[in-house]
């Protein structure tokens, strides 16, 4: 499946909010996707912690073609190309190896490393790579360590993810290195549990109110 690339600044740029997916049934796929996009999300980022994670992102992909549909939890370069063959426009990892910067580099969807010190940080810089995920953000000292880490290092864009919620999210995007948060409260396992897609909606609404205060 092909799709029109995207620089890492645009992934970035079209939502303040990234919600992170672990879909286990693919029925749930685009029931989920539509009630975000309902509440004013269309950045979605699908993990491959599931059996079905690269159906449901080709799923979503060819059924929401004016969504950004991405893939999470990345973590070799035989994911990163599985990932973009199903229609993910962009790829998230929880961190970075050489190989896999090496290989995403010559790719065609850009790659959101992980990183949680100033050291990989730097390594990132070194590859090419200025936009990158914080994580996990609150374990790694949240808003306090991350705006330490990122004083001398002022080119990074940053995603945080991790621990992320209603009571900070605004202090994260209050940080002049953040560019868009990643989280899942607007997908409570409750909600996800009963399909009450309504709620998922209403709790995305808020949550995009609450961030463009």
């Amino acid at each position: 499946m092909q799709n029109w690339k995207v620089t890492p600044a645009e992934v970035f740029a079209a939502s303040p909010l990234v919600p992170v997916m672990v879909i286990s049934d693919l029925e749930q796929a685009l029931p989920m996707a539509k009630a975000l996009l309902e509440g004013g999300i269309s950045v979605f980022e699908i993990t491959l912690r599931t059996p079905v994670a690269l159906d449901a992102i080709a799923l979503i992909a060819k059924a929401m073609p004016d969504a950004m549909v991405g893939a999470g939890t990345v973590l070799n370069c035989a994911q990163y190309d599985a990932a973009v063959a199903a229609g993910a426009r962009f790829v998230i990892s929880p961190g970075m190896t050489p190989a896999l910067l090496a290989h995403a580099a010559k790719g065609t969807a850009p790659l959101i490393p992980g990183v949680a010190t100033a050291s990989e940080m730097m390594q990132a810089l070194e590859a090419g790579y200025d936009h990158i995920k914080f994580f996990p953000a609150e374990a790694n000292g949240g808003t306090k360590a991350l705006a330490a880490i990122t004083a001398p290092l002022t080119q990074m864009r940053v995603c945080p993810t991790g621990g992320i919620g209603p009571n900070n999210v605004a202090d994260y995007l209050a940080l002049k290195c953040v560019a868009t948060v990643g989280g899942s409260w607007m997908l409570p396992a409750d909600a996800l549990k009963h399909g009450n897609w309504a709620e998922v909606t209403r709790l995305s609404r808020e949550a995009v109110e609450l961030v463009r205060r």
